[in-house]
């Protein structure tokens, strides 16, 4: 995913309205009319990319130029500049808050994407305050064979809901996101899996607190473009938002994860009975997708993998991932983003795990080496019986590991990510992300876990 600061019709019309200006009264009519152009382009902005309240400068300033152009006013060089200061101004919200773009995977496959309602009966939902049973959505991504016919999927179901709510969670005001609505990524919305004789094999991911589903989109497009059914699990009240199919709208529940101030063994053993149910949304899950691959009317039947499960996870996603394949063998491969360890169960800390296992940290995280989190991960690892290793990654924060920092330009500034490239960062993970489980899950061969070899002089390896 990288920012795209201005869509096409929008450099275009930032572009007439310059030239305008620039040229010194008196302007030739061809120039004089530039105006009008840039308002037609403006016209054709609204159809063609959607509109975004970024832009209301800019569409103000083309309004009155444009009338100023139709009366006859040809503006003198002092307004000239004055317009031009007030162009530049238009100019920097929408670049400083870019409609974002999902770059396009690497692998062979088109990926095509689902999402599925998901209830779990035998499980009793605790932060509803209702008797209800554990509800929660999952998002596929797969491979896939697009056609003409292909519908693009968009970034997030339910944007307009979604957006406000991430915009509130990074202290934002609410309507500052809401251009998310406009993004779709380059995956197909329900189209065909791929055709293939062997089955694919399966990667769940799980987000972290005040998190989503989607929230590492461009690392799901690279895996299901390389072949595997990639399941973001959406946890139900510890997301930032959960929308159903039916409308029902689910907030996050900030009580199921206490305060920092709260006393350690208070904390742990409260944040564990979160992490438990998210280990049993992944688990629930596998079991969802058994019924798709038994289901001849599914679209995946008899075409998943369930003997290569992959799992990973991000913070307290990344916890939940680690006490899920701390409990259930039908977990392949375990890998890590800067996880959380307070919600992981004493037992899964104390007894490790037997898969094989990697773990990255950002620099943030790694470098906080006093920190609770990091004494409990230290008290694991060295219980894991097939470790791959641990990295700290230079120069990167908490978030960088998400989608999230390329919102915009100003992440740094509002703590969404350290100072590395946002691009360079992408292109890391996704080496380590997509060779671990090539390794792990389909047995193919990699030097990128050698300890005699650095691919990367912005890696670290910590153990």
């Amino acid at each position: 995913m990288y920012n795209q600061p201005m869509r096409l019709l929008e450099i275009t019309t930032s572009i007439l309205l310059a030239f305008h200006l620039f040229w010194r009264a008196p302007r030739p009519a061809s120039i004089r009319f530039l105006p009008l152009a840039a308002f037609i382009v403006i016209m054709i902005h609204f159809a063609v990319e959607g509109y975004r309240w970024q832009m209301i400068p800019l569409y103000g300033l083309t309004a009155i130029l444009s009338g100023l152009a139709l009366v006859g006013i040809d503006i003198k060089t002092l307004a000239s500049i004055l317009t031009l200061i007030l162009l530049a101004l238009s100019t920097a919200v929408p670049i400083l808050l870019p409609v974002p773009r999902i770059a396009d995977p690497s692998g062979p496959y088109d990926v095509g994407t689902r999402i599925y309602e998901v209830v779990d009966e035998s499980r009793r939902e605790i932060y509803s305050g209702k008797d209800e049973a554990r509800r929660f959505l999952i998002q596929v991504w797969y491979p896939s064979e697009a056609d003409s016919s292909s519908e693009r999927a968009p970034w997030m179901a339910d944007a307009k809901i979604y957006a406000p709510a991430i915009a509130e969670h990074i202290h934002l005001p609410s309507f500052f996101l809401d251009h998310l609505a406009l993004v779709n990524i380059p995956a197909y919305k329900e189209s065909r899996l791929a055709v293939s004789s062997e089955p694919f094999p399966i990667i769940l991911f799980s987000h972290g607190w005040n998190g989503f589903n989607a929230q590492n989109t461009g690392q799901a497009l690279e895996l299901a473009s390389h072949g595997y059914v990639v399941v973001g699990v959406q946890h139900t009240y510890g997301a930032v938002v959960t929308v159903f199919p039916n409308g029902d709208v689910s907030l996050n529940n900030p009580e199921a994860l206490p305060p920092d101030e709260t006393p350690t063994d208070e904390y742990e053993v409260t944040s564990q009975k979160l992490v438990n149910q998210w280990a049993g949304d992944l688990g629930f899950t596998l079991e969802f997708l058994t019924a798709q691959n038994n289901d001849a009317s599914s679209p995946f039947y008899e075409k998943l993998d369930l003997d290569h499960v992959g799992v990973y996870g991000h913070s307290t996603g990344g916890g939940a991932a680690v006490q899920f394949c701390g409990t259930d063998l039908r977990c392949i491969a375990l890998l890590g983003m800067d996880p959380f360890m307070r919600p992981v169960s004493y037992d899964v800390i104390n007894n490790g795990v037997e898969q094989p296992s990697f773990f990255m940290f950002s620099q943030s995280w790694a470098d906080n080496a006093a920190s609770r989190n990091n004494e409990l991960f230290n008290n694991f690892y060295p219980k894991a019986e097939q470790p791959l290793g641990v990295i700290a990654l230079d120069g990167t924060a908490h978030y960088d590991f998400t989608d999230l920092p390329l919102l915009t330009p100003l992440a740094p500034q509002l703590g969404l990510k350290g100072p590395i490239n946002g691009k360079l960062v992408t292109t890391i993970v996704n080496d380590y992300l997509l060779s671990f489980f090539d390794l792990t899950l389909k047995g193919k061969a990699t030097d990128l876990f050698d300890t005699q070899i650095q691919k990367y002089a912005e890696v670290k390896r910590i153990k």
